[in-house]
């Protein structure tokens, strides 16, 4: 994997890519995380695809751009990047934040898509009451109170029985969770506050579509999930029976080899 800065449009991203590979695969990360937590799941998937992954702004090392990253601004820095990195066309899967990015990349992009996936993600809005919790982290990470969210965030994405055995992932998530920048999560907890309602979208694209979610997401509860199975039919759906929010890590071989299967499968098309 080759590390480096590159100018997306006007933003400087920082991004991974292992520049080998006929099939391109992109890796979204979530709220509160950079392309670092991705670093164990690329051996499952770069001897067979050209893997890349990037900090979005605001999280990891990319810079951040204002008051407000709308899922938008974050889709479009996302096509500039491939643009920069010729890579005409890729698989693009977003993990939680993530694949509201990957939904609005699909909107606005779909002629760069061979597919669209959403790990433990949803073409949802925000519920008011989630859009309220938002605006309660807002008001402590503007109070300097970041480490209320450590302590709560990291173990609340993987499922109860598999939080001991993760544990150095939580750890390593809750160290995200300090040096990210103040304003970076600011902005971004924004941005999902005003995204839209993806639904209609999702249903009426052409690109191929993978659902990956865990049976036991504390933030997606397995009863919203099936909604939003059994409201996109056109979707193909793999179900984690032992994960949380937090599947590539909990169940990495699963995933990988979901990724893997829907990408050979949109080759033949």
């Amino acid at each position: 994997m080759i590390e480096k800065f590159i100018m997306a449009g006007p933003i400087a991203l920082h991004v991974c890519d292992s520049q080998k590979g006929d099939r391109c695969i992109v890796l979204l990360h979530g709220y509160l995380e950079s392309m670092l937590v991705w670093e164990d799941f690329i051996p499952y998937l770069y001897k067979d695809l050209r893997v890349v992954t990037l900090d979005l702004p605001g999280h990891g090392i990319s810079v951040v751009q204002g008051e407000c990253h709308s899922m938008d601004f974050l889709a479009d820095t996302i096509a500039d990047a491939l643009h920069a990195l010729e890579i005409p066309r890729c698989t693009l899967v977003g993990h939680s934040m993530g694949g509201y990015v990957a939904l609005a990349f699909c909107e606005r992009h779909p002629e760069m898509l061979d597919g669209l996936v959403l790990l433990s993600s949803t073409p949802n809005p925000d519920t008011p009451e989630k859009a309220e919790n938002r605006r309660r982290e807002i008001a402590l990470v503007r109070a300097g109170k970041k480490d209320m969210l450590a302590r709560v965030a990291p173990a609340a994405g993987f499922a109860e029985e598999n939080r001991e055995r993760m544990k150095d992932y939580i750890e390593d998530l809750t160290e995200q969770v300090f040096i990210t920048e103040d304003d970076g999560i600011v902005a971004l907890l924004n941005g999902m506050i005003n995204r839209k309602d993806q639904n209609a979208m999702l249903r009426e694209t052409k690109v191929p579509v993978l659902f990956i979610l865990g049976r036991k997401d504390n933030y997606i509860p397995e009863e919203v999930a099936e909604k939003m199975v059994s409201d996109h039919p056109e979707a193909r759906v793999v179900w984690l029976e032992n994960s949380g929010h937090m599947g590539f890590l909990e169940e990495p071989e699963v995933v990988a080899n979901a990724l893997k299967t829907f990408i050979a499968s949109t080759a033949a098309k």
